[in-house]
């Protein structure tokens, strides 16, 4: 299941996400189980991270942009062509906090 934020956190995590550079590449293969535990373990290290998709079919782009969000858990920001946006808070963070 993913994470749903409100327009407020979208809005500040999207100009958070502006300067990054994609972190994982998904390819012609798709989402193997090695590019989930790569996005989750990219995940866990910084939060918020950008994805790129190098499908040539939006509509398959699409497709695997959700089902990398629901089997990381993640919060699917924003899509600007090829390039996803991922946000996922750090469990150990809010542990530390509380």
């Amino acid at each position: 299941m993913s994470l749903k934020v409100s327009p407020r956190e979208r809005a500040s995590l999207k100009a958070r996400a502006h300067s990054l550079e994609p972190v994982v590449q998904i390819g012609h293969a798709g989402v193997t189980d090695q590019i989930v535990k790569e996005v989750d373990r990219a995940l866990r290290a910084h939060e918020l991270i950008k994805v790129k998709v190098t499908a040539a079919d939006r509509d398959e782009r699409e497709e695997i942009c959700d089902d990398i969000a629901a089997r990381t858990g993640a919060a699917s920001v924003q899509r600007v062509g090829k390039v996803l946006v991922l946000w996922r808070p750090n469990p150990d963070e809010e542990d530390a906090q509380g």
